[in-house]
């Protein structure tokens, strides 16, 4: 080898060659270009979501005004009322005179023990058919999932005719039988996906440690699947708190009355007095309190229902 060779210089980093940068993966069809049936499908959630926020706006407007502002001004902002030094007019007389304060305790502790109870019965059931291995437990899923096919106002009559000769047709205690028998369909078939989504290790490794079903259900499986259970219970909370017709079915009595079912009895005392602005009201207190609770939890729910459907 020459000398010169041995006293070259090193090459120049700008005299290497490049390394081409990686190829970039393709865009998926139709991402880059606006597609007739993408243009139509956002103009039709856009539009539905427009027309509820105005039902809402239009709803929170007219709670406020007197009956000769509904008909005259219907998308104006209330004034009447205001000006009379009595905003809530509205509000104060549609919870006095439609008993609305004893149905919303009623409705609240109703609501409340139905969605607990749901999930408290339906948890355990959607976890032995799903990670204990039972027999038939898939044939036993189907037909879960076929009760929720079936409309319940198909069985009313019976179920009436039936509960009234035990003693339970006016009784919020029979009500509470109804709804928990209703939602547990959905409820554990809610609950089979996230269970069936949980990781097989962390079980095992209970086992292997010499941990009963139950110990494993309790103190592993069911934190584990918090997600699922905070769902089902909010998704039955709303669910249950706008149920009408079975309470205007069941419930007769003042004393027991639901929300919904003190408003249904509402309507004609406040149509027959032209109190319009106290009906709307009325349909305002039922409305806003699971429309903010969905607000404030929506995401948690969206979340919920995605990852118990995804996996």
């Amino acid at each position: 080898m020459s000398a010169s060779a041995l006293t070259a210089p090193p090459e120049r980093a700008e005299e290497r060659p490049r390394r081409k940068a990686p190829r970039k993966p393709k865009p998926p069809p139709g991402s880059k270009r606006l597609s007739p049936l993408k243009i139509i499908g956002g103009v039709v959630v856009w539009a539905f979501t427009a027309f509820n926020v105005f039902v809402l706006y239009w709803l929170l407007a007219s709670s406020f005004k007197t009956p000769v502002e509904i008909f005259t001004q219907p998308f104006q902002l209330p004034r009447q009322w205001f000006v009379a030094g009595e905003p809530f007019r509205n509000f104060v007389y549609a919870w006095n005179q439609a008993g609305l304060g004893g149905a919303f305790v009623n409705t609240v502790l109703l609501v409340g023990a139905s969605a607990i109870v749901t999930v408290a019965i339906s948890a355990p059931a959607a976890y032995a058919l799903t990670r204990l291995g039972v027999r038939g437990s898939n044939a036993m899923t189907g037909v879960i999932a076929i009760g929720m096919g079936v409309p319940f106002q198909t069985v009313i009559i019976p179920l009436f005719v039936n509960m009234s000769k035990i003693g339970l047709a006016n009784n919020l205690f029979g009500m509470f039988l109804i709804y928990v028998a209703l939602s547990l369909p959905f409820t554990v078939f809610l609950l089979t996906g996230f269970f069936r989504s949980l990781p097989d290790e962390m079980e095992e490794a209970a086992a292997i440690d010499g941990a009963s079903p139950s110990r494993t259900f309790f103190s592993i499986m069911l934190p584990l699947a918090k997600g699922g259970l905070i769902t089902s219970l909010l998704i039955n909370m709303i669910s249950l708190w706008n149920e009408t017709l079975l309470a205007i079915v069941f419930l007769q009595e003042n004393a027991n009355f639901t929300l919904s079912r003190a408003l249904f009895t509402f309507y004609g005392a406040a149509s027959y007095q032209s109190e319009y602005g106290g009906l709307i009201a009325g349909v305002a207190i039922v409305v806003l309190p699971m429309l903010v609770l969905y607000i404030l939890l929506a995401r948690r729910i969206i979340t919920g229902l995605t990852l118990g459907a995804g996996k």
